[in-house]
């Protein structure tokens, strides 16, 4: 359940975006009637009603995320309010200014700032957000959770630029495949690295935490 509700924005995400490029001219109607008063110019073309329908709904999917867990009174993790924050400013520049442009840098930008919270967090104030996060699954000895944090900083950075490569120079004129590839290539990605460093770092458990 924690997994759908964690990518329940990304899913609809995904779904509307194809609903949109598969129905175009019901994608038109749509951004034209909700979205119509929020552009810039009040215009929207055909080619850019998927992608600013897609956006809308993972705005309005991230807000039911936090929005449900603050009426269940539940902790909302600084991920989903820093997701939260992201997908509103570039989301929202992306639907004023009907411009794909924005909202293909926000992954970049989720990556590039968790990463920078963690090198904060771990360089200046002495505190291992992976630690923190992982240390449950993995009872490490504390020597080895440096190096855990800086192979997750280098990662969320190479995942932020690797994504700024695809959007704007690899499918530079194909949305659709830069769609494809945000949501099932780097989902693989990011899976293959987690799982391959807890093969890597469970050898480090101690036998009787193991």
């Amino acid at each position: 359940m924690k997994f759908l509700f964690d990518f329940f924005p990304l899913i609809l995400f995904f779904a509307v975006y194809k609903y949109g490029t598969g129905n175009e001219a019901a994608a038109v109607a749509l951004a034209e009637t909700y979205l119509g008063g929020l552009v810039s110019g009040g215009k929207i073309i055909a080619s850019q009603a998927p992608i600013m329908l897609a956006t809308v709904v993972g705005i309005i999917a991230t807000v039911l995320q936090v929005g449900y867990l603050l009426i269940r009174r539940r902790k909302v993790d600084t991920m989903l309010w820093v997701s939260f924050f992201v997908i509103v400013v570039f989301g929202g520049a992306t639907i004023y200014f009907h411009d794909e442009t924005f909202i293909k840098w926000k992954p970049t930008m989720l990556y590039w700032i968790f990463a920078a919270a963690l090198f904060v967090s771990q360089v200046f104030l002495k505190n291992n957000l992976m630690r923190k996060v992982m240390h449950e699954a993995l009872p490490l000895p504390e020597a080895i959770w440096p190096r855990v944090g800086f192979q997750w900083m280098g990662f969320l950075f190479f995942l932020g630029a690797l994504n700024l490569v695809m959007a704007f120079m690899v499918f530079k004129n194909d949305t659709n495949a830069w769609v494809n590839f945000k949501v099932f290539g780097m989902t693989a990605i990011f899976f293959l690295f987690s799982v391959g460093q807890a093969m890597m770092l469970v050898k480090h458990v101690p036998q009787e935490e193991a």
